[in-house]
């Protein structure tokens, strides 16, 4: 289900938050589109903190340390490449109104950017928003082979390590069922959200001020997924 915002100047960060917390979110046409439409989807992506699913391979190279993640270091370098062209995705639903007010959430400490590197270049990375023990994934990219889901990986670990209860993912791919996501219908999803957004959860509990180990990030997950 989507609804025209025919006056997009008029969201405003503040209104964006209550919209997420009713269970909607933005999106536009395409980048080039100013204006903006509300969505709330029939069946909702997520992924259980303690169902997370990594591949052996996956945890070979999270444990490596292949790539260095860091946490809220170039968000909008991370929004900027989420926008770009892809092969077979030639537009995308990021537009500047889009960029500008996740912009002033991130300002806000409301949105945040997992970011991956290979030696100095950008490799890959997610943003998405968090709201009460609630983080809304919006977007990922990568350049790499795997660095998208390294940054799921330290993404996941961060939210059990902050005490988070709910992953949203917005919709389910492919790529996101790997590790353990699935559909609920708007009802079940709508409760899980008003469960998770009693209380508050740190987004920042682990250190956001320097990389982390891909083995200690695995070893929060294990914990997480034994004590289920």
């Amino acid at each position: 289900m989507s609804s025209r915002d025919s006056a997009s100047s008029e969201v405003t960060p503040e209104l964006l938050l209550r919209a997420y917390a009713c269970g909607i979110f933005p999106m536009s046409e395409s980048a080039d589109d100013p204006g903006l439409f509300w969505v709330e989807p029939e069946q909702r992506g997520v992924i259980p903190l303690d169902g997370f699913r990594i591949s052996s391979r996956l945890a070979r190279t999270v444990r490596s340390d292949v790539f260095t993640v860091t946490v809220n270091t170039a968000f909008k370098r991370v929004m900027a490449e989420c926008a770009a062209p892809k092969p077979g995705r030639e537009d995308t639903w990021i537009n500047t109104r889009i960029r500008d007010l996740y912009g002033e959430l991130h300002e806000m400490g409301h949105a945040h950017s997992v970011e991956v590197w290979q030696d100095d270049t950008l490799a890959g990375g997610l943003y998405g928003v968090s709201l009460g023990r609630a983080f809304f994934g919006e977007s990922m990219f990568h350049h790499a082979r795997d660095a998208s889901k390294v940054a799921l990986v330290h993404l996941v670990a961060r939210l059990i390590a902050g005490d988070f209860k709910l992953l949203d993912t917005q919709y389910v791919t492919d790529h996101l069922l790997s590790f353990g996501a699935r559909e609920v219908p708007r009802a079940r999803y709508r409760k899980l959200l008003d469960a998770s957004l009693d209380g508050i959860a740190e987004f920042d509990k682990l250190p956001t001020d320097f990389p982390l180990r891909g083995a200690t990030m695995l070893d929060i997950i294990a914990g997480r997924n034994g004590a289920s």
